[in-house]
């Protein structure tokens, strides 16, 4: 397997797991063109790529604009979140449910989101079919850690900053890219493995904030 989408080092053994076949030649540039167009659909419904996810509060104002990012089953999973929260802190548990639906929500994304960065050309099932981008999440076990859940937001602080400039560049990356692939049909390497870095650490850190998980996301594109 290409090292483009395996995990190095000790991030093998973290509890969630992005991997994307690369796909840099021979790319479909026609379907790149609509690309936005084309994955309209599922925007709606799980959002796609972008990180404004992390801007979302408990307001209602806020509320929209993060339905928006993350589409409306998004908008669910953070209501499960919302509600896990508070079961975990008083359990100690995430209910079993719950859990389920947030991670069924990730996977879904995380197929939308390597269509929409045009990390991959097939067009993404409407659900939790394969795919040439999938997400591994390892259940948590036992007791969760309450603490960490009870600050979560506010310990994911230094990723969404760093998220936030990165994202920036990401933007101008894919701009790039989308005329590379265009005009040569071809992903240019370099490009290809920062979006990629940078979509897994986006997915990571959404994972935390969804209580999917209580290991600390590391600061890595790998």
């Amino acid at each position: 397997m290409s090292t483009l989408s395996t995990p190095v080092g000790g991030q093998a053994t973290y509890p969630v797991r992005i991997s994307v076949e690369p796909a840099l030649e021979h790319r479909n540039r026609l379907t790149t063109a609509f690309r936005f167009i084309l994955v309209l659909p599922h925007l709606l419904l799980v959002g796609g790529p972008a990180a404004a996810f992390f801007s979302w509060n408990w307001s209602d104002e806020k509320g929209w604009e993060w339905t928006a990012a993350t589409g409306v089953l998004g908008a669910v999973a953070g209501i499960c979140a919302f509600i896990a929260w508070f079961a975990i802190l008083f359990t100690g548990r995430h209910p079993d449910g719950l859990w389920r639906l947030s991670a069924f929500y990730l996977r879904w994304r995380v197929r939308v989101s390597a269509y929409a960065a045009l990390l991959r050309d097939e067009y993404p099932p409407f659900g939790d079919d394969p795919y040439p981008a999938t997400l591994e999440l390892r259940p948590p076990e036992g007791e969760r850690d309450r603490l960490t859940v009870a600050l979560r937001v506010l310990l994911a602080l230094p990723h969404l900053l760093v998220i936030w400039l990165l994202g920036i560049a990401w933007g101008f990356t894919t701009l790039i890219a989308w005329f590379a692939i265009v005009f040569t049909g071809r992903f240019p390497a370099g490009l290809y493995r920062f979006s990629l870095g940078l979509f897994r650490w986006i997915t990571r850190v959404e994972a935390y904030l969804l209580l999917l998980h209580d290991e600390y996301p590391p600061f890595s594109l790998e």
